[in-house]
């Protein structure tokens, strides 16, 4: 039997309140329902010839609509060729939002939806269209949320602050509250905030501190010493340093040439080079380099995976400094490798602008499934004695 039940009438509404509508028109915002209240419910009831076989569940039917506490029924009267004058159910109507919400059991959620509205309304009225648009996140939060407020009234009070996150002092309140409300508070300082606080080039959780500016953790770079003659450590012959970006910019030391990595081990065993460093790469993403002038004058060697990604790391990497040199990803050690290839996962297939002529060409083969589909030789899987013969070559070759 598929007429409407009390049961699908609840499910009716229960998708209202899923979606935020009911709380919503609760405080005035705009709601997707289609006439707002009164509410006109969907109805399917039976037809004539059902009403004529099934008459009984028919009434039952009737019965079970009508015991539905807050429904109003408009009815219909027909004149049955078999039963003669009937009346049904023609349309079904919640009245009031406090109907709607009556029925699925959340009038005590609502008043508690109110309660954070009103408080919002008297502490920071900006913050209003937030609880409008996620009336649902709200009563998740509703426990902190007098904590968020707080934290957006300090905000406000202290654009920009150039603390830690760590460093901000409020009564009940710790760091940690801050970093597990990223989310949300970002939202809130967008609305409470003047666009001069806001750094908006900077998007998502990962980059919140630098988005309200907040001090961030200081990025960090891992390098190696190639030739005993770079003394940065006294005493310390060839030492694996990671320095904070700020100390790698303002390095001075007779540093011609340097080699970037993505694979530790590679990193670890790299051979010796004159005038030269190694530095572990960080993927995608340079800016911890970007301060670092000297590097400008220097020699750079980039040496990423034989695949799609590592062209792509590369070309990210020349964004920041145009001289960098790609070793160990072409054609000829890919070859001397078959054995060892592997498969990528998840390939790029968008064009590197900033790869040369034959990077390029290499590049293509490799995301058009040229040579083998999603063919991969990552780079610990070159042998060590063909790098060492490279990277002497790269060295010589330069002197």
């Amino acid at each position: 039997m598929a007429w409407t039940t009390a049961s699908d009438l609840k499910a009716q509404v229960a998708r209202l309140w899923e979606r935020g509508e009911l709380l919503r028109t609760l405080v005035g915002g705009e709601s997707r329902c289609s006439s707002h209240f009164p509410l006109r419910l969907t109805l399917k009831g039976p037809d004539s010839s059902e009403l004529a076989e099934r008459f009984d569940a028919v009434r039952q039917w009737i019965a079970a609509l009508a015991a539905v506490p807050r429904l109003r029924i408009e009815w219909r009267e027909l004149n049955h060729r078999v039963l003669g004058a009937q009346r049904l159910p023609q349309s079904l109507w919640l009245d009031t939002v406090d109907d709607a919400l009556a029925m699925i059991g959340k009038r005590g959620e609502a008043a508690r939806f109110l309660a954070l509205f009103a408080q919002t309304a008297e502490r920071n009225a900006a913050l209003l269209a937030w609880l409008v648009k996620r009336p649902l996140s709200a009563l998740e939060l509703a426990d902190d949320w007098p904590c968020l407020l707080d934290v957006v009234d300090w905000m406000v009070a202290h654009p920009r602050p150039g603390l830690y996150l760590r460093q901000v002092d409020l009564p009940g309140i710790h760091s940690k509250f801050i970093e597990a409300h990223r989310g949300v508070l970002a939202e809130l300082f967008d609305l409470a905030l003047p666009a001069s606080a806001v750094a908006s080039e900077y998007t998502g959780v990962g980059r919140f501190a630098a988005r309200y500016g907040f001090r961030e953790k200081p990025e960090r770079i891992r390098l190696r010493v190639l030739d005993e003659r770079i003394a940065l450590l006294p005493g310390v012959a060839l030492p694996d340093l990671t320095l904070d970006a700020a100390s790698f910019a303002r390095l001075d030391a007779p540093i011609k040439r340097v080699f970037i990595t993505e694979n530790e081990t590679n990193f670890l065993a790299f051979p010796p080079a004159e005038s030269a460093i190694v530095i572990f790469g960080a993927g995608y993403g340079w800016e911890a380099l970007a301060g670092a002038q000297w590097l400008s004058r220097c020699a750079i060697h980039y040496w990423g995976d034989i695949d799609t990604h590592g062209f792509a790391i590369l070309d990210q990497l020349r964004r920041r400094f145009a001289h960098v040199e790609s070793f160990l990803m072409d054609r000829a050690t890919l070859l001397a490798h078959q054995a060892l290839w592997g498969e990528e996962p998840e390939p790029v297939v968008h064009d590197l602008p900033m790869l040369t002529e034959a990077e390029r060409a290499l590049y293509d083969e490799l995301r058009d499934n040229r040579i083998r589909e999603r063919l991969r030789l990552e780079q610990e899987r070159v042998g060590f004695a063909f790098v060492r013969s490279v990277v002497a070559n790269l060295v010589v070759g330069s002197l």
